[in-house]
């Protein structure tokens, strides 16, 4: 089923037939592609396993005029278009939540449609799924990094889009997890709102890839993250990455507000106390984040998904920089009170890493 701009979603409904497939039907619909990137061996196999598809030239991944040019309302449409390209970025950004390192890798953007998706403040419309084909060059520069770094190190080489996902279209995650188990030192990790993990429950990872399930409500997941796993299929791929040896860990992001949320939430935790594994429970972390939202989303959501949830809220939300809000200081103490007392009910084995 082709979901065209003209067509507006019902509230909560996916542009997607099959959540838990993790793909649109008919994705990718074309390939937008650097010519250099066909120098690569992943260039070369992405031309291969794609030939049947419209391939169009573009001078650069970052910068293709008739998307950035196109209205909102075509953002449904953008996220079915694949793009190739070589990644020249290669900063790593020091953090201190759950790594040490964000480490820029082999994709950025996603093809679903999370309202809150944080990647549209940065692309606006244009975040639509990027693959760089130049994977070695960045592991071997990664691991690099591991080997001079004075103790073992963190690195998140997911945080610009969901490398789950990207696994479908480019098998990176097996050849990234074994290479960093034989050759670095530390830790890899990696967040996704998918199932799709059969081809990384066999691989010799030596602990030493830290796997990050998010995790919503499902009536937040229906309502708010178009394309993504639904939340029994989350639950049941973290529980068979924990049984495969991986160390695990469990992000409620982001947290959404909407109305009779407490219900919703505690809910919500209660079936986590009820259906993740007892490794999982003794085992994994919690790291909660509350949403934050911008203009530049809501513009988007209001012409793309007219009919879809409405996620700012005037009374409850404030400035935070130019263009975008957050809860009010109340709003979200309240929030942080209800969920660690719940979740030392229902989890309170596992550790909370941070709230923020």
């Amino acid at each position: 089923m082709n979901i065209q701009p003209e067509q507006p979603l019902s509230l909560g409904s996916s542009p997607y037939p099959d959540q838990s497939i993790g793909k649109p039907t008919g994705f990718p619909d074309a390939v937008y592609y650097e010519p250099k990137a066909l120098a690569f061996p992943l260039g070369k196999q992405l031309k291969r396993t794609y030939a049947e598809l419209p391939w169009i030239e573009i001078e650069n991944h970052n910068n293709i005029p008739e998307m950035r040019k196109s209205p909102n309302s075509a953002f449904p449409k953008l996220k079915r278009h694949l793009i190739i390209g070589v990644r020249k970025t290669h900063k790593y950004v020091p953090n201190h939540k759950v790594s040490d390192y964000l480490v820029p890798y082999t994709s950025s953007g996603c093809s679903a449609m999370c309202l809150y998706c944080y990647l549209v403040c940065h692309y606006n419309k244009c975040a639509y799924l990027r693959l760089f084909v130049n994977r070695e060059d960045m592991l071997d520069r990664l691991i690099r990094h591991s080997d001079k770094a004075d103790s073992p190190m963190t690195y998140e080489i997911g945080s610009n889009s969901d490398l789950v996902l990207e696994n479908t279209v480019t098998g990176n995650l097996p050849w990234t997890i074994e290479r960093f188990a034989q050759d670095g030192r530390g830790f890899i990790t990696f967040p996704t709102k998918f199932s799709l993990v059969e081809p990384l429950l066999p691989l010799h990872h030596c602990g030493k890839t830290v796997f990050r399930m998010s995790l919503n409500p499902e009536e937040i997941i229906r309502k708010t993250e178009f394309g993504t796993a639904p939340l029994v299929s989350r639950i049941k791929a973290l529980n068979e990455m924990c049984k495969s040896g991986y160390p695990v860990g469990i992000i409620i992001a982001p947290v959404i507000l909407l109305p009779d949320w407490k219900n919703i939430y505690g809910r919500f935790l209660e079936l986590l106390s009820d259906e993740l594994s007892n490794d999982v429970k003794e085992s994994s972390f919690i790291e909660i984040i509350l949403m934050t939202y911008s203009y530049v989303q809501n513009a988007i959501n209001t012409d793309a998904f007219p009919n879809a949830v409405t996620l700012y809220n005037r009374e409850h939300m404030t400035g935070r920089g130019k263009g975008k809000y957050r809860y009010r200081e109340p709003v979200r103490s309240e929030a942080e009170v209800f969920l660690r007392d719940k979740l030392s009910k229902t989890l309170g084995c596992m550790e909370i890493l941070y709230v923020v």
